[in-house]
């Protein structure tokens, strides 16, 4: 009857590639959850910047104001490095909403850390953000920073000719 003694050296490499593999699985699937986690949201006071790593109130008082731009416009592909280019190629026809504003609620070196290098046009503080319906989103931000809610507009009172008639 023989007996077997695993072979320590053909063994820890096999632990060591089953071990990577684990890894990468884990990071693939971490990404894969994540990747629709980045969300904005205006809110009455603040606007809400939200990534996997970093949430962000940026109070309207800091913003200057809004306002469209093309991706290729702000990114023109000959400009950014190769990989950037990569990226910038699905998106470059969408259109982003640029937020200017007096000053970034946080360092810029954090949020360059936390951010795509995307959220930056050039050295300005101000924030690109690419959404799905950006025409509702900059009508819905701007609603909120004059204080009024785009879902229900505001009664003017009972001036008209026609509130004064008589109900039936």
């Amino acid at each position: 009857m023989r007996s077997y003694y695993p072979d320590p050296l053909y063994d820890w490499r096999w632990l060591t590639l089953g071990s990577v593999g684990v890894f990468v699985l884990v990071v693939t699937l971490f990404l894969f959850i994540i990747r629709k986690a980045a969300y904005v949201q205006p809110h009455a006071d603040h606007l809400r910047l939200v990534t996997p790593f970093l949430r962000l109130n940026i109070s309207y008082k800091r913003l200057r104001r809004s306002s469209s731009a093309s991706m290729e416009g702000l990114f023109p592909p000959r400009s950014v490095s190769s990989w950037q280019r990569e990226i910038i190629e699905p998106l470059a026809r969408k259109t982003a909403v640029v937020v200017e504003l007096n000053g970034y609620p946080i360092s810029q070196t954090v949020l360059k850390f936390f951010l795509s290098p995307f959220f930056f046009k050039d050295k300005t503080p101000h924030f690109v953000l690419l959404v799905d319906d950006w025409m509702r989103f900059s009508a819905e931000l701007e609603s909120m920073r004059s204080g009024g809610d785009v879902a229900t507009p505001k009664k003017t009172g009972d001036k008209s000719i026609l509130s004064r008639l008589p109900q039936k």
